[in-house]
């Protein structure tokens, strides 16, 4: 993992799992498992200079090839998140030099592009006004992979203004997107590649040891996804916090394999270091643990094809300019500056207009209806409605 946590993860905690038999109670997912090592497992060494030496390090530790999914959040919270680490602006704007996501993507790019046969990138985006958090959207219209890494990027540019950032955040869309692709290829091997800025939603009421709807999807697709030959790597852009994102590297029990990693993006590149070397440090962060992760899937036996029902994404949102507002306009949430926010935007979608009859912004409370009563900055749970009088 990249940053404070990287260091704190013990080596060859990459083997195969042997999972227990673990209720289905959320609370018991945090409970720890046994580990077999083997030591054929091996993660990549600490000590390159260049993005040239992390690929070739990759190559010498078995990584034979690559096909590397992309999948970019656009939640509401991108427009605050990026008040310390990115001088107040939307993480999203596309204003002046490349944002965090465009570093990010690129960064990754430059690594990986040499294990890509084909150079066809997968993208979708998630969290926004189209799909919440249900489904995902392509990056084009009748679903094609991005041409390189300069495509992935030129189409970005092209999206993020056609888009209305909403909520909640769950990484459970993209992640079983991405199953389906494996299951497309033949059972090739692939990397997905999550950049979000923040954690998976969660209730400020919800107790310890208990998890959202979000969440417990999302850990349910981790799980499912260690029985592909699937990595994921969880990349945190922006302000944070990460410690959700760090429970899902660490602690997720009933796996075949370890298959996800935290790179923190933003603490890498804030380090008083030369921008290659930030580059560097991020891209052996984020991929050090691909080789034992391949490799588990060969041993495994993973490789190969199944069957299974295809997880559809939607088309790129065409409707609606989101104009990205100058530095000024962009504030953390408090109490005092987003009152007024918070009384005209619903606060369990952030999309749709607030209602005073359900305080959930939906008439017909339709927000309820499709679960989504967890939001990172809600007051209330809309749980029953509300007869009028």
């Amino acid at each position: 993992m990249g940053g404070k946590a990287s260091s704190e993860k013990k080596p060859n905690t990459s083997g195969v799992t042997q999972p227990p038999s673990v209720p289905s109670n959320p609370s018991h997912l945090h409970e720890p498992i046994p580990q077999r090592l083997d030591p054929r497992y091996t993660r990549i060494a600490d000590n390159y200079e260049t993005l040239e030496q992390v690929t070739l390090a990759l190559a010498e530790a078995g990584l034979e090839s690559s096909n590397l999914i992309i999948g970019i959040d656009f939640t509401k919270s991108n427009e605050w998140t990026g008040k310390r680490s990115f001088m107040g602006r939307s993480l999203h704007s596309l204003e002046g030099l490349q944002n965090p996501y465009e570093q990010a993507i690129s960064i990754i790019g430059k690594t990986l592009a040499p294990f890509d046969d084909d150079n066809l990138i997968p993208c979708f985006g998630f969290g926004d006004a189209s799909t919440h958090d249900e489904s995902v959207f392509s990056f084009y219209p009748d679903s094609r992979s991005c041409q390189g890494f300069g495509e992935v990027l030129r189409r970005y540019r092209e999206i993020v203004p056609q888009l209305r950032l909403a909520g909640p955040t769950s990484f459970a869309p993209i992640i079983e997107t991405a199953i389906t692709i494996v299951e497309e290829s033949g059972g090739q091997y692939h990397v997905l590649l999550i950049i979000a800025d923040g954690q998976v939603t969660r209730s400020v009421d919800i107790k310890d040891g208990q998890f959202s709807l979000q969440e417990r999807n999302t850990i349910d697709a981790i799980v499912k996804a260690s029985n592909y030959p699937l990595s994921i790597i969880l990349v945190g852009v922006g302000d944070g916090p990460w410690d959700m994102m760090r429970e899902f590297d660490d602690n997720i029990p009933s796996r075949i394999f370890d298959n996800i990693q935290f790179v923190n993006f933003t603490n890498t590149m804030s380090k008083d270091i030369t921008l290659s070397k930030k580059e560097t440090e991020f891209a052996l962060n984020a991929l050090m643990e691909i080789p034992s992760q391949y490799q588990a899937t060969v041993q495994l036996g993973l490789l190969g094809s199944r069957k299974r029902p295809s997880t559809v994404p939607l088309p790129p949102p065409s409707g609606g300019n989101l104009r990205i507002p100058s530095v000024h306009q962009y504030e953390m949430p408090s109490t005092s500056s987003n009152s007024m926010r918070d009384n005209k935007v619903c606060p369990v979608c952030l999309d749709q207009p607030m209602d005073m009859a359900f305080g959930c912004g939906h008439q017909d409370s339709s927000c309820n209806k499709k679960g989504l009563v967890h939001n990172r900055y809600a007051k209330i749970l809309i749980l029953t409605s509300i007869p009028l009088t």
